[in-house]
């Protein structure tokens, strides 16, 4: 005769938690039902299992082709093991759920409540549900919309990829400027990471920055232009990377900048268009050094520029230059600083005018 391995507590309530949903789903429900559901519900953790169940159940609708059949193999492989069935799935529930189509609703959805068929659903939160790599070259920005309604901008030299999974949304900034308008999700919080720090939200307007081969800009930089976000160190940090600190608030119109060697952010108020100032040309520089300013620039136009002299490169500016309008920005710093733009051996160089 088989043995059957004891049920632990947490597969029981699994059991339970799936047959009161399935019933519920039933046109018989009644008041009697309704009471002896609302007792379990009150014991403790019950309330936030059964929430979490729901949520996932709506995700099955949504699941792409390729996700639905592996789940489904996966689901079809845990109804041949022996399983354990409780009295809350007496009941059949109608097939609503395209997922458990074609003969898997009730049966399918009392495997996935064991302890096998659920593991098969947790392997399954593990996998994006969407998945795509974006880029922009020099000079480009682009805007778009994600599957859950958020839009993205894009700043020029700008690599970025999004990874949706059915209880979070992730991306990973890998190089550049992305401003986000998020969609409100509080089932899925929006997560961007970026030079070893973690953004998280569920719904506003940001901007992250990334430009490791710009002077004085080479750690990471978070702007919130409204509502709230949190700073954190990324998981899987290199030491040094980032100092380690408590997670940070960030409220709008506040600026969150890293340095490059690892010390502590340094927070900043800021008007709201302040945030991701790059969407609207021209540039506008305010006491910066010409180095920094010149490599801001050439991520969105060359301007032929292939050497500064020390001297000149730690001239501060100020002024309003378009980029991508070449020879006009060239005689635009002539003017502002004294210097000389002269032809050289590999391209235009900069001195100090004499």
């Amino acid at each position: 005769m088989m043995s059957t391995a004891p049920i632990d507590d947490g597969s029981r309530q699994r059991q339970e938690l799936v047959g009161w949903f399935l019933r519920r789903q039933d046109s018989h429900w009644d008041a009697q039902d309704e009471q002896a559901f609302q007792h379990w519900l009150n014991q403790p953790g019950h309330r936030q299992a059964y929430s979490a169940w729901e949520a996932d159940w709506q995700l099955m609708d949504h699941l792409p082709p390729a996700s639905a059949t592996r789940l489904r193999a996966q689901v079809a492989a845990e109804r041949a093991r022996p399983t354990v069935h409780t009295p809350a799935l007496s009941r059949p529930a109608p097939a609503r759920r395209r997922l458990l189509a074609g003969g898997l609703a009730l049966a399918g959805a009392a495997a996935m409540a064991t302890t096998g068929g659920w593991l098969a659903w947790q392997q399954h939160l593990a996998q994006p549900v969407y998945e795509q790599a974006f880029s922009t070259h020099r000079g480009q920005q682009i805007q778009l919309q994600l599957p859950d309604g958020s839009t993205l901008r894009l700043d020029t030299a700008t690599r970025l990829t999004a990874r949706f999974f059915p209880r979070r949304r992730e991306l990973l900034l890998e190089e550049g400027q992305a401003m986000f308008a998020v969609a409100a999700d509080v089932q899925r919080p929006f997560v961007v990471t970026a030079g070893g720090v973690r953004i998280t939200v569920v719904g506003t307007r940001f901007a992250v920055r990334l430009t490791p081969g710009i002077p004085g800009r080479e750690g990471p930089e978070v702007a919130v232009e409204e509502g709230r976000v949190r700073v954190s160190m990324a998981a899987g940090t290199p030491a040094g990377t980032v100092q380690a600190a408590d997670d940070i608030l960030l409220s709008g119109g506040q600026r969150l900048v890293f340095g490059a060697d690892g010390q502590r952010p340094v927070r900043v108020e800021l008007e709201p268009e302040g945030v991701a100032a790059w969407r609207h040309m021209p540039l506008s520089f305010s006491d910066v050094p010409l180095r920094q300013a010149l490599a801001e620039m050439a991520r969105y136009g060359d301007l032929g520029i292939s050497r500064i002299d020390p001297a000149a490169a730690e001239l501060r500016l100020s002024g309003t230059i378009d980029p991508r309008k070449a020879a006009a920005a060239r005689r635009l710093l002539a003017h502002a600083l004294p210097i000389t733009i002269e032809p050289g051996r590999d391209g235009l160089e900069v001195h100090i005018a004499h």
